[in-house]
């Protein structure tokens, strides 16, 4: 019964009971009591955490009164309770200070989509048919805690796997300890978009394995290779808010930006010079850069520091990259490389930065250890308007706990080889919480196959998507707004920050927390799982967590802690009131013994046989696919080709030109791995012989308004990785492309939006 058969049926019975035509009772209707005290017409502004991208912005919820349909008790009725009705910025929050990007806002539908799984489920047809039966949280529980007991039992735990999307704070600690204390191996996180390159840079550079803070609030030029820092890398809206203070918030000074990338991002669009380079060729780019630097003594060699001791030929001045030189591997004039070192030298505080394609290489580890070393000789390490680092501090919750275990979680492919081989020992069971494998890994990676070799498969998540499809199992969670939440943001501040907020509403459904579930497992499991996790609820663990801060930091005592922790709920979170500016460590006491040796990037598919680089890209609204199914993502315009509802491939003019190709044709792009089809998008701003695509679209499954949608680009990619990381190489596939038809083109406005006012093209 849908909601408008709801509202006549309570104005004609008062909502006691439905009639069908024979005057039998159909279905009895339940008003059910308001749970919680309302005020009618007036709003309440309630603190929150953003969750739709890794940056981690602070939110406030405006709650009003309202009526809505909830299941409680797996019935359906009708409850006056709050309801989100719109989400802003958290003005207090120090990572986007009050602003929030369009994604950010998108988050309310995650509550109140049509599609949500609204009760837990349990398998009733084939694996993949999507085909479940309704059970209540009692069975559910029981037949998850059979499963692990099972485990535990036969002294198998080492057979359990937990698939997760990276978590951080208290969620992290919480899975971490689950696991340890059972005796399985710690999660597998998987991401598309995971960053593992850049971090393990950091820390062989600096000591620091955590993504960087710009300072571009106070710099004077910035040369970033590929990272889309105003678009959709690290921290969008808090690098938006320093961009704009380093553009026009500073009274007759105004930084030059040039962006290096094969294809005009977002951010490339607000550059002031635009430098296509070859792809994988950056690090060399930056070499370059650093060759006229050293040669012509424009910073003290000192400058240099311990990131460019691990660069080989930094001592004898970088003689294999000359100007000349770098222009043949990049096709970046020598002029234009020597113009922009003296540039950088002479405007400091000066930052280079490095993301997306360049270190989805085969050789990105490298790239992003020269930008490393590059910023090294400018002296922007460490300094205002330079590369700083957010706090981490081992103060931030939680306290690092004994269950909690060092190194490097394992890689996605080498889990899905363990469950099809079943070495070093067969995966029994795996749990999947937020994280969509199936649809965001290259094909040969065999994901969807190996978990359909697991015998027991549990989602602990809210939409059938085509992992989450594969479940024999599924206990929905709460959408983020009817949660707890924390999280320590990794980037995007240089104060120490510590998120928490309440749920923002009730629940509407019958779904339970992800973080409940695992506590209510361990308590039914008892032994060594009871003892690691011994509080009854997450909100809980949380107060005790956040207690501990403040005890730590000596904010607070035993005596005023309940005061600490409401002042920390209804701001959301925790911050300390002074700058506090993060210098790295020394790299030498940390970083590897011998330096990195040069590399070239490596690509599957000939130059002849496969002409193109093909380049999959983070979309502005859909991010990495995790998004589209929220309509208004879907409907909201690519902010440069103002394509919608859709997918598409951006060819270079030029290239179209040669090909016989126009706009709106239907192209199909193959590789050595796959084929697909979508429609040209004729793209003044990429290089030649550079092919692009968005991510996001492609889903077999993700609800109404994402399956069946346009074409996933990663279906199509070589399962190349970067080495050291095991990250995958998404930019090392080389593509071929054919017109085979008419296609349809969806342009809102008809037309593309602006480009740099210097674009160089090799």
């Amino acid at each position: 019964m849908d909601r408008r058969d709801f509202f006549k049926i309570s104005a004609l019975t008062g909502a006691t009971a439905a009639l069908d035509s024979c005057g039998k009772p159909e279905r009895q209707l339940i008003r059910f009591i308001p749970e919680e005290d309302l005020v009618p017409g007036v709003a309440t502004w309630k603190p929150s955490i953003c969750t739709l991208c890794p940056a981690g912005c602070g939110l406030i919820v405006k709650v009003m009164e309202g009526e809505a349909e909830v299941v409680r008790n797996g019935k359906l009725g009708l409850m006056p309770m709050g309801l989100a009705k719109k989400l802003e910025g958290n003005p207090n929050h120090p990572v986007n200070q009050g602003k929030l990007c369009p994604r950010g806002q998108a988050g309310l539908q995650l509550t109140y989509h049509p599609d949500r799984i609204k009760t837990p489920l349990k398998r009733s047809g084939e694996r993949g048919s999507g085909e479940f039966q309704e059970i209540g949280w009692d069975e559910a529980i029981k037949e998850l805690a059979a499963q692990l007991s099972a485990l535990q039992s036969s002294q198998e735990s080492a057979s359990l796997a937990f698939l997760t999307s990276p978590l951080r704070g208290q969620r992290r600690e919480l899975v971490e300890r689950f696991l340890a204390a059972s005796g399985a191996p710690r999660p597998t996180e998987w991401a598309f978009l995971d960053d593992a390159v850049l971090r393990r840079a950091n820390q062989l550079s600096f000591g620091r394995p955590q993504l960087p803070t710009f300072d571009l609030a106070h710099a004077n030029y910035v040369i970033s290779f590929g990272a889309d820092f105003l678009g959709t890398w690290n921290s969008p809206v808090a690098q938006s808010i320093a961009y704009g203070e380093m553009r026009q918030g500073r009274s007759g000074r105004r930084a030059k930006f040039v962006m290096v990338e094969p294809r005009v991002s977002l951010t490339g669009a607000n550059a002031d010079e635009w430098i296509s380079a070859r792809p994988g060729t950056e690090g060399v780019l930056a070499l370059g850069v650093a060759h006229v630097i050293i040669g012509e003594k424009l910073r003290p060699a000192s400058g240099a520091g311990g990131p460019a001791a691990l660069i080989e030929g930094w001592p004898q001045g970088l003689p294999d990259f000359s100007p000349d030189l770098v222009e043949k591997r990049t096709g970046v004039p020598a002029a234009t490389i020597t113009r922009i070192a003296r540039e950088m030298a002479g405007h400091e505080p000066a930052i280079a930065m490095i993301a997306g394609a360049p270190l989805a290489e085969t050789n990105g580890l490298w790239s992003a250890m020269a930008v490393n070393a590059l910023n090294a000789l400018l002296g922007s390490v460490g300094q205002p308007g330079g590369v700083l680092f957010t706090p981490d501090s081992a103060a931030a919750p939680p306290k690092p706990s004994q269950a909690s275990r060092e190194g490097l979680p394992q890689p996605l492919q080498a889990l899905a080889q363990q469950a099809l081989s079943g070495r070093p020992n067969p995966v029994k069971a795996l749990l999947v919480h937020d994280a969509n494998p199936v649809f965001a890994s290259p094909p040969a990676w065999r994901i969807r196959e190996a978990i359909e070799n697991v015998p027991f498969v549990a989602s602990l998540g809210s939409f059938l998507d085509e992992t989450s499809i594969l479940a024999d199992l599924i206990l929905p969670d709460h959408s983020p707004l009817e949660s707890w939440l924390d999280d320590v943001p990794e980037s995007g501040t240089m104060q120490l920050a510590a998120s928490v907020a309440p749920p923002a509403m009730l629940p509407l459904h019958s779904t339970r927390a992800m973080p409940d579930v695992l506590l209510d497992i361990a308590r039914q499991l008892g032994g060594p799982l009871s003892a690691a996790l011994p509080w009854k609820s997450f909100d809980e663990m949380l107060h005790a967590g956040f207690v501990d801060l403040g005890e730590r930091l000596g904010t607070t005592n035993a005596k005023g802690a309940d005061d600490f922790w409401k002042k920390v709920q209804a701001q959301g979170g925790f911050w300390a009131t002074e700058t506090k500016l993060a210098a790295p460590k020394d790299p030498n006491s940390v970083g590897r013994a011998k330096a990195v040796a040069p590399s070239d990037p490596q690509f599957q598919g000939d130059e002849q046989g496969y002409p193109f680089y093909f380049l999959p890209y983070a979309s502005q609204m859909l991010y990495d696919g995790s998004l589209a199914h929220l309509p208004w993502m879907q409907e909201t315009p690519d902010p440069l080709s103002t394509a919608m509802w859709g997918t598409w491939v951006e060819i270079n003019p030029k290239t179209a030109a040669r090909l016989g190709i126009r706009q709106g044709d239907l192209l199909e792009v193959a590789s050595q791995h796959g084929k697909l089809r979508a429609p040209a998008l004729i793209y003044p701003g990429i290089a030649p012989d550079v092919i692009a695509m968005p991510i996001g679209q492609g889903h077999e499954s993700f609800t109404r308004y994402a399956s069946t949608r346009g074409a996933n680009p990663i279906s199509i990619l070589a399962p190349l990785t970067e080495p050291e990381t095991g990250s995958l190489a998404w930019a090392a596939t080389r593509v071929k492309i054919s017109r085979v038809g008419e296609g349809k083109l969806t342009l809102f406005g008809g037309g593309l939006s602006r480009f740099p006012h210097e674009i160089e093209t090799r």
